[in-house]
């Protein structure tokens, strides 16, 4: 009995040593999962230029919409935003122009809000919001004077009741759209480039 229960004892230690030398090799080797998807190994830091704002206020009016719904310093939100996106995925570090190893920088170039849907009244009750960047990434390793990759009318949206129990303010609602602006330009960077 005795040598049953020392056999099954070394048979247990065995199993948990390949089960620990097993979870080892794949902390070392990563399993093929990494945490820098599509990253060079040398891109540590980031500078973001501060978003430069190209929309063309006299576009957004309209004959039905004499008073374009527009906040004011939209392009410094986005920049904000995307600095903010960085340091929260860990990726790459915010730094300044003369220690970063890569650069990204944009323009806004569109704001949009488009009704979706209409009550019995035939008054809206439904609004997208969509905020669209052109993004150039350049990795400075390579060179200062020539992007890596571009991207043009990369779109944050979002949607937002204006009546009924789900009404918000159109403000809260922008807010989510530049959220979801700076998260779609971080992966950009960080998953395709």
């Amino acid at each position: 009995m005795t040598s049953a229960h020392s056999t099954q004892h070394t048979a247990h230690r065995r199993v948990g040593f390949v089960c620990v030398l097993t979870a080892v090799c794949c902390l070392l080797s990563g399993c093929g999962y990494t945490t820098r998807p599509g990253l060079a190994s040398y891109l540590r830091t980031v500078h973001v230029k501060p978003f430069v704002n190209t929309i063309d206020l006299t576009q957004l009016t309209t004959a039905t919409n004499r008073f374009p719904i527009y906040r004011h310093g939209m392009e410094t939100e986005v920049t904000k935003a995307v600095l903010n996106r960085f340091q929260f995925t860990g990726l790459l570090r915010p730094a300044g122009a003369e220690k970063a190893d890569c650069r990204l920088e944009g323009e806004l170039v569109q704001f949009r809000r488009d009704a979706l849907r209409y009550d019995a009244d035939q008054q809206v009750e439904e609004w997208r919001l969509s905020v669209v960047v052109n993004v150039r990434f350049y990795d400075l390793h390579v060179t200062s004077e020539t992007p890596a990759w571009e991207e043009g009318s990369l779109t944050g949206d979002t949607t937002y009741f204006e009546r009924g129990s789900k009404a918000e303010s159109e403000s809260t609602a922008l807010d989510r759209a530049i959220q979801d602006l700076a998260r779609r330009i971080v992966e950009r960077v960080v998953e395709n480039w």
